[in-house]
């Protein structure tokens, strides 16, 4: 059994300094799944290059004017080709997931259609790819200290631009990101 199931869907991981894969530099991670087989994450601390939402509504041959100038973020190095849409609560579609009582994680095409013509979820932001960690493999990292836990916020998720979520998540945590280090040491 996994002890830590309970405490990490609805937080996140902060990517800490030195932690020697560049995919997650400065990466803010919202953790949507945590079980004894894996976890599943998605990234909200950077954006997927200019890609805005009208691009893929273009893709995927979506109609609507909604959300057309809205950042699509980068979710994870996992099968980038794949969409999430990590949401307010006030709407619910096929295969939704509950993420803790706090969001919602869908990633099917009614989500889209629904923000396209205005009447999907108040709130939410659109990801390509994700992050997942094979049974036991999270705890790993986390034993080696490559991430920060913290509570999960919707001011953080939906009021925050991307590139200010790691040092905003740190700051609400008390920690000044000027002061971390790279290196470890030995008193």
């Amino acid at each position: 059994m996994n002890i830590f199931a309970p405490y990490y869907p609805g937080q996140y991981l902060l990517a800490l300094p030195g932690m020697g894969d560049p995919r997650f530099e400065k990466a803010v991670i919202a953790i949507c799944t945590h079980d004894e087989e894996g976890a599943l994450g998605i990234g909200i601390g950077q954006l997927f290059g200019d890609m805005r939402m009208g691009e893929l509504f273009d893709q995927l041959g979506i109609e609507g004017d909604a959300g057309r100038d809205v950042p699509v973020h980068y979710g994870g190095p996992v099968d980038q080709s794949r969409g999430f849409v990590l949401h307010s609560l006030d709407w619910g579609g096929q295969d939704s997931v509950d993420v803790a009582g706090k969001w919602a994680l869908s990633n099917s095409l009614d989500i889209l259609r629904a923000i396209a013509d205005g009447t999907g979820p108040s709130r939410w932001i659109v990801s390509l790819g994700y992050a997942g960690w094979s049974a036991g493999q999270l705890e790993a990292e986390l034993h080696h200290h490559a991430w920060h836990v913290t509570q999960g916020s919707d001011a953080l998720l939906f009021d925050t631009k991307a590139d200010d979520r790691w040092a905003k998540a740190y700051a609400d945590d008390g920690v000044d990101v000027r002061l971390l280090s790279a290196q470890g040491g030995r008193a």
